[in-house]
């Protein structure tokens, strides 16, 4: 009778034990996914538009993926080029050609904030004075105001066309401020 027992103490363990086994199971951590879901939910749910800060801005595009994931981490040579080359194919130039406006609206346009804040982006101190005022330079700086992630990849600096942040004549005017002679960022 003893090991009647005994040996049926020891089926029921085992058995307790392929229960908490499965049980275990079903409660491991959801895939990251699924958190990163749920945490997007919460944090579009936690969010309102107010302003030009728009909820379409917690929507991230591939880009702002990549970014995220390397935030806290060194960016891989092959990972940027990749990030540069994506975004250099988003930019559109405007179809007359035209890629300077008035600088004075461009600084009024950089002072107001409607092209965010003076420390979303790099210092442009004297951005055409050295980079000289040709028409590679005009090019290269409305490039860099549409998207900026086509010339460093994971820049801070907003990609101003890209996100439809500015109009056209907007980006334009801003270009005359990086490289009209005259304008005050290149005094």
């Amino acid at each position: 009778m003893r090991m009647t027992t005994i040996g049926g103490a020891v089926t029921t363990l085992l058995l307790a034990m392929g229960a908490l086994g499965a049980l275990h199971g079903c409660a491991t951590a959801p895939a990251d996914d699924a958190v990163a879901a749920r945490a997007a939910a919460s944090l579009k749910s936690s969010f309102a538009a107010r302003g030009q800060a728009g909820l379409q801005r917690l929507d991230q595009d591939e880009t702002q993926k990549l970014c995220s994931e390397y935030a806290n981490r060194p960016l891989p040579a092959s990972v940027a080029e990749k990030i540069q080359q994506a975004n250099l194919a988003t930019i559109r130039y405007p179809a007359d050609g035209k890629l300077v406006g008035d600088w004075k609206n461009g600084e009024k346009i950089a002072q107001s904030g409607q092209g965010f804040q003076f420390s979303d982006g790099p210092s442009l101190y004297r951005f055409g004075k050295l980079r000289g005022f040709t028409d590679e330079t005009r090019k290269y700086a409305w490039g860099k105001v549409y998207n900026a992630d086509a010339f460093s990849a994971c820049s801070n600096m907003p990609r101003f066309g890209h996100s439809a942040i500015l109009t056209e004549q907007q980006l334009r005017d801003v270009v005359a401020l990086l490289v009209d002679p005259g304008s005050p960022v290149n005094q």
